[in-house]
């Protein structure tokens, strides 16, 4: 599952909500710290994004504290009210009574913290009647640099987690109007915070995280389209005229069965013969950086007209064209294809 977060001091949209829905997302979470002053309003903003989360059919998960319940008028006795306000569950820490988290995880999805989970109190909730269908455990977003996880230990507690039945989660950063006050990004994984949104997220279901959450507040036009896509869709900035190898990039090809080590090679530009009577005299034969997108000239004979993207850093070649760049941000989704892969680029 596929989310993103919206926060109630920020301006709420319908139609940006309805965007996100269009593009897939079937998540909404927020995080509920009320000043003292605005807990009518927050009531208000908050019941509003349920409306539409319901409307649509959409998960709607709130992370809370028993003093934000408090300013809301509820305490954890009466917090299934909630659900009342569209909302269809809540982030919550391990620090209340067992007996609490055990009788709201019967009544609404539960979601709790992996940082402070361990499986010492997870087996001796699933023992005195935790629901594990209905609890999900959610790591943390780190807006500073350099305090994300580790991925090896993400993935350990990932799998223990998993084993017990329980469904997990995690941020990955957007890449428009990033929330401060460091404007750095929202994810969890630290090797993330420089990776495009959707690198981000096409790795972190390759790792068997059940649910991503878009931990900043927004993303770009073009990585809605990414997300919207069932092609793995990469960025890329053209080089050179328009031509008929940028539209089948464009379209989609598909990564030969037999995957080579340096280079991605799309099946079609040769098999298709779409090459075969056109003139492709060399050009723009410069060094081809990892991501690089080439197409091989007249000099490479019968190899004319195979467009390959290079996985590392590869020599100039007389023989060979570059007609494009994947953009740094998505250099990481190279790796996920494979033999048989089925791609497209958008050009940006």
């Amino acid at each position: 599952m596929l989310g993103i977060a919206v926060y109630l001091n920020d301006s709420i949209e319908e139609e940006s909500i309805k965007k996100y829905y269009t593009a897939g997302f079937r998540s909404l979470f927020t995080s509920l710290h009320i000043p003292e002053e605005d807990a009518s309003v927050y009531r208000t903003k908050l019941q509003f994004i349920g409306s539409i989360a319901s409307s649509l059919g959409m998960e709607f998960i709130a992370d809370i504290s028993a003093a934000s319940l408090e300013k809301l008028g509820l305490n954890w006795q009466s917090a299934d009210i909630v659900l009342d306000w569209g909302l269809t569950g809540l982030r919550i820490d391990y620090g209340i009574e067992e007996e609490v988290i055990i009788r709201l995880s019967q009544q609404m999805t539960i979601a709790l913290n992996a940082s402070t989970l361990t499986e010492a109190q997870l087996v001796r909730l699933i023992e005195k009647g935790l629901s594990a269908a209905h609890t999900e455990v959610w790591h943390n977003f780190y807006p500073r640099p350099e305090t994300g996880l580790a991925l090896g230990d993400f993935l350990d507690k990932n799998r223990m987690f998993q084993s017990h039945g329980l469904k997990v989660q995690a941020f990955i950063p957007g890449d428009r109007n990033r929330r401060g006050p460091l404007y750095q990004g929202l994810p969890t994984l630290e090797q993330h915070r420089t990776y495009g949104t959707y690198a981000a997220f096409t790795e972190l279901k390759a790792y068997g995280v059940d649910k991503v959450l878009i931990g900043d507040p927004d993303v770009s036009e073009e990585a809605l389209v990414q997300l919207a896509n069932r092609t793995l869709t990469l960025r890329a900035q053209a080089l050179g005229a328009a031509s008929d190898a940028h539209q089948l990039l464009a379209k989609g090809t598909q990564n030969r069965p037999d995957n080579a080590r340096d280079v991605i090679r799309s099946e079609e530009s040769r098999m298709s013969g779409m090459f075969k009577n056109v003139k492709i005299e060399p050009s723009n034969c410069i060094e081809r950086r990892e991501g690089a997108i080439t197409i091989d000239n007249d000099l490479y004979l019968r190899y004319k007209g195979e467009i390959q993207i290079a996985r590392r850093t590869l020599p100039q070649d007389n023989k060979v064209n570059v007609i494009g760049q994947v953009v740094a941000e998505d250099l990481p989704l190279l790796y996920y294809i494979i033999g048989g892969t089925h791609f497209r680029i958008l050009w940006v």
